[in-house]
């Protein structure tokens, strides 16, 4: 939504703090331009509600029980991955964040279009890639990275690095999964950091006041962040 806004999409208002909470929560709106997409009959008599409430499950569940939605959630994470690693891997800066290590688990990796990359840009790199089991089932095997069928929020296998999309209680598994910082231990995110690197001091102490309450509440020490594409970045994580 931060993407969106600073993009004139939708624009954001920040009401007054919650008298029971002292919180404040931004709401967002429509811009000219943003309306001019709602306009027209597909989005008034189709539904494109993707929340638990609407089918009864969370959308990773539906990959199990709908094997069309689960063939272009993969395929859309796969188009996502290969655009981002493509201009990443190319970055002297995140070279160095892979080239020390020697094992790397892609989480969540869907069919592993991110941990290929990364495994063919470092050939020295054992990647695999942990998803749920309808997922990896009919990811297309080439040899160059292992599939793990298995929940992320139950265990991970161990590995010198741990790459994923962010989640505090996912986050901790990995924490079990990596050895010390000594040894070259560390879990790589790459996520969005609204304002890293930018003039925007306001935007980016918000940021890294969110990252530092992520990795603390995980069981980190320290953490690093590295701007690549636009608002993507690349986050370490060391215990």
């Amino acid at each position: 939504m931060r993407v969106l806004t600073v993009s004139g999409i939708f624009a954001a208002d920040h009401p007054p703090s919650s008298p029971s909470t002292g919180e404040n929560e931004t709401v967002y709106k429509l811009t000219p331009a943003s309306r001019l997409l709602v306009g027209g009959e597909v989005l008034t008599t189709t539904s494109c509600d993707m929340s638990p409430t609407a089918h009864g499950m969370s959308p990773w569940m539906m990959t199990k029980n709908d094997d069309v939605y689960n063939e272009m959630l993969n395929e859309a994470c796969a188009a996502d991955s290969n655009f981002a690693m493509d201009t990443v891997l190319k970055d002297a800066g995140v070279a160095k964040i892979f080239s020390g290590l020697g094992s790397l688990v892609d989480v969540g990796g869907g069919h592993g279009a991110a941990a290929v990359a990364i495994a063919r840009a470092f050939p020295h790199i054992q990647c695999k890639v942990l998803d749920l089991e309808q997922v990896v089932s009919k990811a297309p095997a080439d040899g160059t990275v292992q599939f793990v069928s298995g929940d992320m929020f139950d265990s991970v296998p161990p590995a010198d690095a741990v790459l994923l999309k962010i989640s505090v209680k996912i986050l901790r598994q990995c924490r079990r999964a990596i050895p010390s910082r000594d040894a070259g231990g560390k879990v790589i995110v790459m996520n969005m950091v609204v304002g890293y690197g930018t003039p925007d001091r306001i935007a980016k102490e918000a940021q890294e006041h969110e990252w530092r309450r992520i990795f603390l509440e995980a069981g980190f020490s320290d953490y690093k962040i590295t701007p690549t594409l636009g608002f993507q970045s690349i986050i370490e994580f060391f215990p």
